[in-house]
């Protein structure tokens, strides 16, 4: 019988998840991050809005300034829409919010 490691994660522990609202500006001259005044979070892209472009963009963008992988990152509303909920798998709200404050830095 094999005995498991004291490094891996019990199946039993929840993983962190962050859950964000936030507003998409597709053909954006560049991608970025920008904090509107109603504390909203709009991130611009350069991807059109066509065929789930901007979506994949979008996939794209925030997993790599989240260093996650793309799979992590999950759009559960607004794939036809600017106003999008997004869940992001293994940071939990404290960790995404700071580094999507700070612009991804």
């Amino acid at each position: 019988m094999k005995t498991p490691k004291k490094n891996q994660a019990r199946h039993n522990e929840p993983e962190a998840q962050a859950t964000l609202s936030i507003r998409i500006q597709p053909r954006a001259s560049k991608n970025g991050i920008v904090m509107m005044e109603n504390g909203k979070l709009k991130i611009r892209l350069t991807a059109p809005p066509v065929d789930g472009a901007a979506n994949e963009a979008l996939v794209k963008f925030l997993a790599d300034t989240l260093t996650v992988p793309k799979s992590q990152v999950e759009i559960l509303f607004g794939h036809t829409s600017r106003e999008k909920i997004i869940r992001i798998n293994g940071k939990n709200d404290a960790e995404v919010r700071r580094v999507l404050n700070t612009g991804g830095e």
